[in-house]
């Protein structure tokens, strides 16, 4: 397939890949790989260094050094592997700090409390670091969907010419809905099931589509381009498969395209507008808006 050509446009027989980042592998191992690694050695690694101390110390505060390790592979947000650390944990401490050593028999009811304590609060620091991971990702997001939100109506409010907004909006569609391929036509598209509301939901006929589960579906998704009232034109997406795309995103979609509705309404003079049809019709800003194409 051809790539897309500057600024994100294509035509139908065009269409762009969006690259997929692979994490730095190191020694064969993906990040990922070293984590669940580290969940497993790093609690075995502390009971073992904590054996020559088992005299000095007591369970509890053998417990305590176990914490520390479950709360530093909980850092890396990743749910599975705190859950990993905090059973290896439990276990670690059993076989190598519990009379009798060595085995996985507890005779003594307070380490048995003691081991179980250990457990649940390595699954909820897990739990928690994994919800402060999440809750960094979507500030993150929702910042750059302001960032690229905000260069756009930059670029419609400074006057530039129609073109160059539609060919940043094309680039920053197929960025914020993980597209495939993406263009713009003044034309009407032709039955086209999926269509972007100006609510930021995704009909496919007469249903609401769940994209935050599935994805865009279909080969190709109609987004309407709204300006002054009238229906100046059409993005058409083409989606990657089964990739999630949030309903907020939607709704950012939903402000480019009238962005781009805006810049072209105020350059009606160079632009002709097309009804379903295809049939120029003509602008007059005097008109009333509701009785325009897009009603």
């Amino acid at each position: 397939m051809a790539p897309p050509t500057a600024g994100g446009r294509s035509t139908d027989n065009d269409a762009a890949t969006v690259p997929v980042p692979h994490p730095t592998r190191a020694f064969g191992f993906s990040p990922a790989g070293w984590l669940a690694i580290a969940a497993v050695a790093g609690p075995v690694a502390m009971a073992l260094l904590l054996v020559s101390w088992r005299h000095q110390l007591d369970t509890g505060d053998d417990a305590l050094f176990l914490v520390v390790v479950i709360v530093a592979v909980a850092s890396s947000g990743r749910r599975l592997a705190a859950a990993i650390a905090a059973l290896v944990s439990a276990l670690a401490f059993d076989f190598f700090l519990t009379l009798p050593y060595y085995s996985f028999r507890i005779t003594n009811r307070d380490d048995l409390i003691t081991e179980l304590l250990l457990l649940v609060v390595g699954l909820a620091v897990g739990q928690l670091a994994a919800r402060g991971r999440l809750h960094r990702h979507l500030a993150i997001e929702s910042r750059d969907e302001v960032v690229l939100l905000h260069s756009l109506t930059e670029l419609a409010s400074s006057g530039e010419e129609p073109r160059v907004v539609i060919d940043t909006a094309l680039a920053e569609l197929q960025q914020l809905l993980f597209l495939r391929d993406c263009h713009f036509t003044r034309r009407d598209p032709g039955r086209i099931a999926a269509r972007i509301t100006p609510q930021g939901d995704l009909t496919l006929g007469d249903e609401t589509w769940p994209t935050q589960d599935l994805g865009l579906p279909t080969r190709k998704v109609d987004l309407p381009v709204r300006g002054n009232g009238w229906l100046l034109g059409h993005f058409l997406l083409t989606p990657t498969p089964g990739r999630p795309v949030p309903h907020h995103r939607l709704l950012v979609a939903v402000a480019v395209a009238d962005q781009v509705g805006t810049a072209l309404a105020t350059d009606e003079s160079e632009l002709p507008v097309f009804d379903r049809e295809g049939r120029v019709l003509t602008f007059d800003p005097s008109d009333d808006p509701m009785h325009t194409p897009y009603g």
